[in-house]
């Protein structure tokens, strides 16, 4: 199974869910046009509050498609687009990506820098949804399910049915934290 872009979705206002659209573009080094996290620096409002001045790391945020047809099975109907990802792929193991990892989807490439950090929204966009995305193994060690950050490393356009192609950076690899 070959890996590709199933939705794309932008918000130009800090909303929980974006808007599905047919492309978005990519900026090197500030994330997707028109979208409330558009910025060298954070746009995270939390983020904001620390420290506004502290690079943005998560210019784009992706998930995999497989997690909404974990969800749904799991009483949770969840569409592309709703947990307020820019991008939602299918046939790639997304959180399994070290960092560094390189994805070039259409003509953009996308740098992953971490894991999204879900918080109390994703409950109250679906009350008990939290758990699902994010919970604790049998081995005590937290999993974060709601997809990854990255960085615009070269800028372009990303649509519906593009492909996605991996390149790992040189190893030492270093699993994905939350930023």
């Amino acid at each position: 199974m070959s890996s590709e872009v199933v939705g794309v979705h932008v918000s130009p206002a800090h909303t929980f869910s974006k808007q599905s659209v047919q492309s978005i573009t990519l900026r090197e080094g500030l994330g997707v046009e028109g979208d409330a996290h558009f910025g060298a620096t954070v746009q995270h409002r939390s983020r904001v509050a620390a420290d506004p001045s502290q690079p943005n790391m998560r210019q784009v945020h992706l998930i995999h498609a497989e997690l909404f047809d974990d969800l749904a099975e799991a009483g949770f109907p969840v569409m592309p687009g709703n947990l307020g990802e820019n991008i939602t792929t299918r046939g790639i193991d997304l959180l399994g990506l070290p960092v560094g990892a390189r994805l070039t989807i259409g003509s953009a490439v996308i740098t992953v820098a971490g894991l999204r950090n879900p918080c109390q929204q994703i409950n109250n966009f679906q009350p008990g949804l939290l758990k699902h995305v994010v919970h604790t193994d049998d081995a005590g060690n937290v999993a974060r399910l709601a997809g990854v950050m990255g960085i615009v490393s070269r800028s372009g356009r990303v649509s519906v049915g593009d492909h996605l192609q991996v390149e790992l950076p040189p190893p030492p690899h270093h699993p994905l934290t939350r930023v």
